[in-house]
């Protein structure tokens, strides 16, 4: 009994040291494959990580140089932006420049800056002022709650806005320009219209010479559309307050209030008294005893007394070679040398002279040579008629 236990134990000894032995055995020829192995896996899982590290840091490097880029790209549109607006502040200064220019001066006023009425009007009767136009939206809308009511928009978003606004801005700037422009040469060339019909020359009232000098240093202004559209406007402009200075120096208006008709023109007819062909050198307007006689035009009196087959006549010289003639009256109100008004009463309507009854006997004349009033008239009506 004892002899197999012993046996059995030298056995399961035996089997335990050749496992060892085995296991051993087994190590010893492929412990170097092993760790071969092992070491290949741990050198793969380090490049791979490598690898990561490097792709996260190139894209972090990306990143950064975009952000720096859109960084210039936002500070690069700040200042576009500041440039504009300050360009959009010159243009304005221009502008309203511009619109003073075409509203400033009173219509048709005359040289002496008496403020004349309108052809065919008497005080208290004046027409209204054809309206002028001006710069809509003259404040520059730049800020943020100005261009949208959008609540707080990206940077991005709110200069894109902020664009948007100065181009709409700049679009309103030309198009007022436009509209000026326009309105200065419409007008002047209903102004050369009304001068065609008095038959007379705009270049008769050019001054003799240049009375004061021009000058001052050099600050240009640009030389971009807008500028060459300021300075055509500025030139129309000008041609068409030359021509309403002109023009409101023109005996233009109707020297009686009531438009009575007219007894007799002007031209050659048979004469009330010999009966014979004869020049009538104005024209007769019907008309009440003691009317009044107004001055057609601003001007000095030069005669105002009885003369002869004119009766009781009063001349006024309008300059330019442009007089005026008011006879027949039955009162005279105005003496030599003394400065009138247009509208300005000189005298009162009468049949004194070579006179066959109560009318007003009207002349105009150019260098000295009577010529036909109504020219004159019709052209005032036409003027009166915008």
């Amino acid at each position: 009994m004892v002899g197999r236990r012993t046996l059995a134990l030298a056995a399961l000894v035996f089997g335990a040291l050749a496992v060892w032995a085995s296991a051993a055995t087994w190590f010893i020829v492929f412990r170097d494959e092993a760790l071969a192995r092992f070491m290949e896996r741990q050198g793969a899982m380090q490049y791979a990580y490598e690898e990561r590290i490097s792709a996260l840091r190139a894209r972090l490097d990306r990143v950064a140089t975009q952000k720096l880029l859109e960084q210039d790209g936002v500070e690069t549109r700040l200042a576009d932006l500041a440039g504009r607006q300050v360009a959009l502040e010159s243009r304005q200064a221009m502008l309203l420049g511009l619109a003073e220019q075409a509203g400033g001066a009173a219509a048709l006023a005359g040289d002496d800056g008496g403020g004349a009425p309108l052809p065919g009007t008497w005080p208290g009767r004046e027409a209204k002022p054809a309206p002028t136009p001006t710069p809509e939206a003259l404040g520059l809308r730049t800020q943020a709650d100005e261009v949208a009511p959008a609540p707080a928009p990206g940077v991005s978003t709110r200069m894109t806005m902020l664009e948007h606004a100065l181009d709409g801005f700049e679009a309103r700037q030309s198009l007022v320009v436009g509209r000026l422009a326009a309105r200065g040469r419409s007008e002047a060339a209903r102004l050369r219209v009304v001068m065609a019909e008095t038959g007379l020359d705009a270049r008769r009232f050019a001054p003799a010479s240049r009375t004061g000098g021009v000058g001052g240093p050099l600050v240009p202004a640009g030389s971009g559309p807008f500028e060459t559209a300021i300075l055509q406007a500025q030139h129309d402009l000008g041609e068409r307050d030359t021509l309403r200075r002109i023009v409101g120096a023109l005996p233009l208006r109707r020297p009686t209030v009531v438009d009575a008709g007219l007894s007799s023109t002007f031209g050659y007819r048979a004469d009330p008294f010999t009966r014979g062909l004869a020049l009538h050198t104005g024209i007769d307007l019907k008309s009440e005893y003691g009317a009044p006689a107004r001055a057609t035009a601003a001007g000095t009196v030069t005669q105002a007394d009885y003369a002869g087959g004119y009766g009781n006549m009063v001349e006024v010289d309008h300059g330019h070679g442009l007089v005026t003639r008011y006879a027949h009256l039955s009162q005279i109100l105005v003496v030599p040398g003394q400065a009138v008004t247009a509208g300005q009463m000189v005298g009162r309507v009468g049949s004194t002279g070579r006179s066959t009854g109560t009318h007003l006997h009207y002349e105009t004349r150019i260098d000295g040579e009577p010529v036909d009033p109504q020219r004159f008239l019709r052209a005032g009506a036409r003027l009166a008629a915008r």
